[in-house]
């Protein structure tokens, strides 16, 4: 298998800025001109005005992302020996990195696979393919993932596709689920920081579990020994049973999907901590002034809602939303107690996210003292140039009263 470069993409004079700076994607108000016999989806060359090459990507003129870089280097060989290399690539840079039991092999454009998420739960793996053009390679690279985990001894059992997202749509796809070869049970037990999960790669939201808060949940352990715990947007109880593994005396997990919160319960069972860690199925947002009204206090509030922004049109409802949620949150932390607090939303930057929660406490008279500022796990790397693959943000901070 040796694939073939089918066209030329010409950029307009002064773009392709983004690329040069290390970036991997080519809108499509950045392109002069095209040439060649190609079919979306096949391989291009990317020149700048003057003619110099800047990479070899994914060509899909159904999407505003019309060019998806998967080289720099224009005279590469694309065959299997280059999907394989980069397959190691990613392996042995999650050995050095991350706890491997469970973690994200692949992570799209930061590894250099546009479009492509790759998760290891235990022994299964489960692929999202969100893009046109490496769509086409997706069972190859799953197959090359088990290929390579095997020669350490990791024998995958299955491999399931969870290419259901929305997104797929603004690609020119369909929505796909489902077993990429023998079926296999798809309720897999897995083990992070010492908590045991069961993860519904079928059914569970986007792979069906959430690998890159694995060291913020860790670094919330410290503070909850012996504390009383919210933890909101719950999901399946992560941070929760993270607090009550760490011996916390009292952890309530609140999210709005009675489907998470009959699986957190699950887990708290797996782990022998249903008599401290409770869950209830309510909408966070209501709750909290309830809450507040009633007089309840906690040593410990999580708060690690969904991305209330996926596209920079919204964000000034998003800052409102953040705002409104710390806001919340930070009344009901005893004086001297912990906020952790997170966006998961990439057109949330960091700058805007830290003046939001600024002025959250400013609005209910609380004083921040910041422990940590942490972001995603390493499995999931931040690229410099490439903004897209930085969204995680994630605060600990002290809660003390303004006078």
């Amino acid at each position: 298998m040796m694939e073939e470069i089918k066209g030329i993409v010409n950029l307009k004079k002064n773009e392709g800025r983004t690329v040069n700076a290390g970036g991997l994607w080519v809108y499509d108000n950045e392109i002069e001109s095209t040439a060649g016999a190609f079919a979306d989806g096949d391989l291009v060359i990317v020149k700048a005005n003057n003619g110099f090459a800047l990479g070899v990507g994914f060509i899909n003129r159904h999407s505003k992302i019309t060019v998806r870089l998967l080289t720099r280097n224009p005279d590469e060989v694309i065959d299997e020996v280059f999907f394989e290399k980069r397959v190691r690539d990613c392996w042995e840079y999650r050995k050095k990195t991350v706890d491997t039991s469970s973690c994200r092999l692949v992570f799209g454009e930061a590894d250099m696979f546009p479009g492509l998420v790759i998760d290891k739960f235990s022994d299964v793996l489960v692929v999202q393919s969100l893009a046109l053009g490496i769509d086409r390679y997706k069972v190859l690279i799953a197959d090359l993932c088990k290929k390579v985990l095997a020669e350490d001894g990791i024998t995958i059992r299955g491999v399931y596709e969870r290419s259901d997202a929305k997104v797929r749509e603004l690609e020119g796809l369909e929505r796909v689920k489902g077993f990429i070869g023998p079926a296999f049970d798809t309720k897999v037990q897995i083990t992070e920081n010492g908590v045991k999960y069961f993860v519904d790669v079928e059914d569970g939201q986007k792979t069906g579990f959430f690998l890159d808060q694995k060291y913020n949940r860790l670094a919330i352990q410290k503070l909850c020994k012996g504390a009383r715990v919210l933890d909101c947007f719950t999901h399946t109880g992560s941070f929760a049973l993270n607090a009550g593994i760490a011996g916390a005396r009292e952890v309530t997990g609140v999210d709005a999907s009675e489907t998470a919160v009959q699986q957190a319960r699950e887990n708290a069972e797996l782990n022998g901590l249903s008599d401290v860690v409770k869950f209830e199925c309510a909408d966070v947002l209501d709750l909290l002034p309830k809450l507040n009204a009633a007089g309840e206090r906690y040593d410990v509030v999580i708060l690690d809602p969904p991305a209330f922004t996926k596209s920079r049109d919204s964000v000034k409802k998003a800052v409102k939303g953040y705002r409104e949620i710390n806001m919340q949150g930070l009344k009901l932390v005893q004086p001297g107690g912990f906020l952790c607090t997170c966006s998961c939303s990439h057109f949330m930057t960091p700058d805007l996210f830290g003046e939001t929660i600024a002025q959250a406490a400013k609005a209910v008279h609380k004083r921040l003292r910041q422990v940590e500022f942490r972001t995603q796990a390493p499995d999931h790397p931040i690229v410099w140039g490439a903004d897209e693959s930085y969204y995680l943000k994630f605060y600990i901070f002290q809660v003390r009263e303004e006078r």
